[in-house]
């Protein structure tokens, strides 16, 4: 595996690989070389920072065009919306959770910075609390971490809370982590929050976590062997200029797969194993 270092980055810290579409040119991927789990017994969706209600973009438009390509997949069980669900705007957030609501299967989100709502209402309107987190078919953890506040904060998780759902998981198959701002500064938008990274690497079973916020970042981090990823954006005014969504599939054998997707046409962008 190929390791690539961004320009205009912080220092990466020992230990750590970065891996991204964004980064460098290469051949783009195609579906017939990435090895997917024989049976499928887990895929899920995640896709962020929509930022719908931002000026002078089109967020009804690209909303749309990702919900009718998550629609087009085949055998989803659930999509997370990783935070930026909309820009700064309160009022946005019934707006936004309707036009999630077109989608065919569950789904979840998190809070992030410009998701400028208290907890209540985003317990009202999205339907769960900020920090949430539920079994997949007995076997695969899902744990959705706030990381951000009605100012708009960049903030660590909630500890406690965390360091609970990974010890009431710990004889699951598998855990997934999903947390808007990255909970470390290897990014130029992240936030230094050490204990969130040894926690999550002393789980043995967390498999991956998931983030938003960096609309830059599509790929890959590793602290300790655990697998951070991000998905780019789908919304907002910056970042890749490819608008795109993150795929992984989890096969009976229990080795997952994921892979990321350019919304307007499917495109395969990059796929790691987890």
């Amino acid at each position: 595996m190929l390791y690539f270092q961004a320009m205009h980055r912080r220092p990466f810290l020992q230990k750590l690989s970065l891996i991204s579409t964004g980064l460098i040119t290469l051949p783009f991927a195609t579906y017939g070389q990435v090895s997917l789990p024989k049976a499928t017994r887990l895929k899920f969706i995640t896709a962020s920072d929509g930022h719908w209600g931002q000026g002078n973009t089109d967020f009804a438009g690209s909303h749309q065009q990702l919900i009718d390509a998550i629609n087009r997949e085949k055998g989803v069980d659930f999509v997370v919306f990783n935070g930026d669900l909309i820009h700064d705007t309160p009022s946005f957030l019934p707006e936004v959770k309707a036009v999630y609501e077109q989608l065919q299967v569950p789904n979840f989100a998190t809070r992030g910075n410009h998701d400028r709502v208290d907890a209540d209402t985003f317990l009202r309107i999205m339907g769960h609390p900020t920090n949430h987190s539920f079994v997949v078919k007995d076997s695969y953890g899902v744990v959705l971490l706030d990381s951000s506040n009605v100012a708009g904060d960049y903030l660590c998780a909630d500890l406690n809370y965390l360091k609970g759902m990974l010890t009431s998981y710990e004889k699951l198959d598998q855990v997934y982590v999903f947390i808007h701002i990255s909970q470390q500064d290897w990014t130029r938008n992240g936030v230094p929050c050490q204990e969130f990274m040894d926690l999550i690497a002393s789980y043995p079973n967390v498999k991956a976590t998931f983030h938003g916020h960096d609309h830059d970042l599509d790929g890959l981090m590793v602290y300790k062997k655990k697998p951070f990823l991000w998905a780019g954006h789908f919304g907002g005014s910056w970042g890749n200029p490819f608008p795109s969504y993150r795929v992984c599939e989890v096969g009976e054998e229990g080795r997952a797969m994921t892979y990321l997707k350019r919304v307007n046409d499917g495109l395969l962008l990059n796929s790691h194993p987890l």
